[in-house]
C-alpha cells in the first residue's frame, strides 16, 4: 500500500514541480495574446504606496485597462476615501477589501498564520474576479495576492500577468515583498539604477 502511495505521488510531485519551472523560469513575461481591453486588479497599500500607486494609476489608459479592481487592506480606511478622487466620475471600478496579511509590529511568527488567512481570501476574490494583469507596488498585502494568482496559474485556473512596481524610496536594496515577487512576478520594475545591478530580463528601469 505504501509503495503504490510513493509510485502515484512521485509523477505527480514531478509533474507539479515541472509545471513550476516552466512558469518561472519559460513563462513569465510573455504576453498570451494581444488584448484591447485588459481586466486590472490594483493593489493599494496603505499611505506612501497607495500614493504612489494612484500616481501610476493616473496614467493608465483607462479605455484599455478597464474594468479597473482596486484591493486594499480591510484595517486601511485612507486609501479607498484617496481612491475616490480619481474614479469617483467612472463607473468601470470597483473596490474590495482583503484581509491584511501582517499588523504593523506584529511578530513574524503570529504572522504566518494571519498571512494564509489572507492567503485564502486573496484566492476567492481572484477566482471571483479573473483579472488579466495584477498591479502591485510593494505593500505586503500584494504578496498574498501575487502568490496566489502562482499557485491558481499552476494549476491551469487563470494566465494573469503581474507587475511589481517597487517603491521609488528603495534605493539600494528591494523591499521584502520585492525580494520575494522577485520570482513571481511577470515584471518586476525598478526606479534606481542600483536596483537592475543583477542584469535579470525581468527587472526593468524606469526613470
Amino acid at each position: 500500500m505504501i509503495m503504490l502511495t510513493i509510485t502515484c505521488a512521485v509523477p505527480l510531485i514531478l509533474g507539479l514541480f515541472t509545471r513550476i519551472l516552466y512558469l518561472i523560469l519559460i513563462d513569465r513575461g510573455r504576453i498570451p495574446n494581444e488584448r484591447k481591453i485588459i481586466k486590472t486588479l490594483i493593489v493599494l497599500g496603505s499611505g506612501g504606496h497607495t500614493t504612489e500607486m494612484l500616481r501610476i494609476v493616473r496614467h493608465l489608459d483607462i479605455s484599455k485597462y478597464t474594468p479597473r479592481v482596486y484591493i486594499h487592506a480591510q484595517t486601511d480606511e485612507m486609501s479607498p476615501v484617496k481612491l475616490g478622487d480619481i474614479e469617483e466620475h467612472r463607473e468601470d471600478w470597483k473596490v474590495l477589501p482583503l484581509i491584511r496579511s501582517r499588523q504593523v509590529g506584529q511578530s513574524y511568527f503570529t504572522s504566518i498564520a494571519t498571512t494564509l488567512i489572507a492567503f485564502f481570501h486573496a484566492l476567492r476574490l481572484l477566482l471571483s474576479e479573473n483579472p488579466d494583469l495584477i498591479l502591485c507596488n510593494g505593500p505586503g498585502t500584494g504578496v498574498p495576492v501575487c502568490l496566489g494568482s502562482l499557485f491558481l496559474k499552476i494549476f491551469f485556473f487563470n494566465r494573469t500577468r503581474i507587475i511589481f512596481v517597487e517603491s521609488f524610496c528603495r534605493v539600494k536594496t528591494l523591499s521584502l515583498s520585492g525580494k520575494i515577487l522577485f520570482f513571481v512576478a511577470d515584471h518586476l520594475i525598478v526606479q534606481w539604477p542600483e536596483l537592475c545591478s543583477n542584469n535579470s530580463k525581468f527587472v526593468h528601469l524606469v526613470k
